[in-house]
């Protein structure tokens, strides 16, 4: 039974039998679009548009690269540090004294 099944299903053409999809209701699939990122040429994939342009992709990402970069805005984590105790405050207290000087 499971042999028989086997057999129609792949006795089936997809392209040509009008069962399987409709026609005229699909977009135009292009199996090797191009992606271009800074306009070099970076990978194929498939896709219903012929090209893609992108702004960022992994191999220029900074989380990916490893180039990610922890931005400190207002002294945030040295407010942190200093708020649980963390902090070597010897070394604020030489440049406070110094700054009042």
């Amino acid at each position: 039974m499971l042999l028989s099944l086997l057999s129609l299903f792949r006795s089936i053409d997809v392209v040509s039998n009008p069962i399987m999809a409709k026609s005229d209701i699909h977009p135009t699939w292009y199996p090797e679009a191009k992606v271009f990122c800074d306009g070099k040429e970076i990978m194929t994939v498939g896709s219903t548009k012929p090209e893609l342009h992108v702004d960022v992709w992994s191999g220029n990402h900074p989380f990916y690269t490893g180039t990610q970069k922890i931005i400190d805005t207002e002294g945030r984590v040295e407010r942190f540090l200093r708020k649980y105790g963390m902090a070597d405050t010897s070394a604020t207290t030489t440049d406070d004294a110094a700054d009042k000087a």
